[in-house]
């Protein structure tokens, strides 16, 4: 029996979770495992209801659980709270924190079916695989913050702060990942501006001896991102810091035709944290024109980093393949000649798909 706490969170989170369960759900039967869903507040829904975005017993539910399956936070209505008490600083960034939660798996995978929703050419991004990890409880999110009077108005500070244990962790995650993948690995940082990307680089390079077997390549994150853009297919494993790792995913994910289709895991911890890269949209809120399917393919992350079940992770992955194939969109991936289907009809398809298996 495996313990999962449920969070939906806020805007479109409420409407994508319940497909992810779904699918899990048809998972357990189909391979004979036992879940057992509880559901707590977080975000927003917890501010409104609680007065605080993370609740002690939202909290002590994850840490009681085997994973946690996130939904999206946030929102316009509580952007005017003490930035303590808003749902990204005070749920999101506490959660990894206190959960351990040291490393971000975000792979951006074309699928084939997809290939005309990229909005580059074809011969582009055709064949894409890149798995970003992203360090998550460091650098500047995680830094001291202060704010003090100048003659003339403010002066706000964030504080940047790398340990050589922190960047030894991640890219030891990185080199193992690249190990068992294309043997490539790109560490991303400002190495000719920033003395915590110095850090980095020295700690990186000298980590490459006790791994010869894989390729290390440094970028600047500037040339990175363009690199991304100009030739995506140089890259197989890219491991970065936390501020650059966040901007990097979501430039990765439009690689894919949406960012309604990248899943991610954050790892590092006892109890691992699965969610859709997106936030909570509330422009589309409610509408059910949500994609569930980085949803859908953070609960297979689930299935192979938390449980061990390959088996049943593939078979997910495989039906969602199986549901682009046939032609069905939600309204953010939709192209010609296709049905276009709502957040609970993508999930139902995708658990018609995986039973059929």
């Amino acid at each position: 029996m495996y313990k999962i706490a449920v969070l939906p969170g806020d805007g479109i989170g409420q409407e994508i979770v319940p497909e992810a369960v779904k699918v899990l759900q048809a998972c357990g039967e189909k391979f004979g495992l036992a879940f057992e869903f509880r559901e707590a507040l977080v975000g927003g829904a917890a501010i409104d209801a609680t007065g605080h975005p993370l609740p002690e017993e939202t909290l002590n539910l994850c840490r009681e659980s085997d994973a946690v399956l996130l939904g999206a936070i946030g929102g316009p209505k509580w952007d005017n709270l003490p930035v303590h008490l808003r749902p990204e600083a005070g749920a999101l960034l506490p959660l990894r924190k206190k959960l351990g939660l040291y490393a971000n798996l975000r792979p951006a995978v074309l699928y084939e079916a997809l290939i005309d929703a990229s909005p580059l050419r074809q011969e582009i991004v055709e064949g894409i695989n890149i798995l970003v990890i992203r360090e998550l409880t460091g650098g500047l999110y995680f830094g001291e913050k202060k704010r003090e009077k100048i003659p003339g108005g403010e002066k706000a500070t964030d504080t940047l702060t790398y340990t050589t244990q922190e960047i030894e962790r991640i890219g030891r995650l990185a080199f193992e990942a690249a190990r068992k993948r294309r043997k490539v690995l790109h560490s991303v940082d400002k190495a000719n501006v920033l003395e915590s990307s110095r850090l980095w680089r020295e700690t990186m390079t000298r980590l490459q001896e006790e791994y010869p077997d894989v390729e290390l390549i440094h970028m600047y994150v500037d040339n990175a991102a363009m690199q991304l853009v100009r030739w995506p297919r140089q890259f197989d494993v890219i491991v970065t810091e936390n501020m650059f790792g966040d901007i990097l995913t979501d430039q990765a994910s439009m690689l894919t035709g949406s960012i309604g289709m990248l899943a991610s895991a954050s790892i590092g911890g006892k109890v691992a944290l699965y969610e859709p890269a997106h936030g909570s949209a509330p422009d589309i809120a409610g509408q059910k024109k949500a994609n569930p399917l980085a949803t859908i393919l953070s609960a297979a992350l689930m299935l192979r980093y938390s449980f061990n079940h390959e088996e049943a992770a593939a078979a997910i992955e495989k039906a969602v393949v199986r549901v682009l194939e046939k032609g069905y969109r939600t309204p953010d991936i939709m192209q010609p000649g296709c049905r276009l289907v709502n957040t609970e009809e993508m999930g139902e398809r995708v658990v018609e798909e995986l039973l059929a298996l």
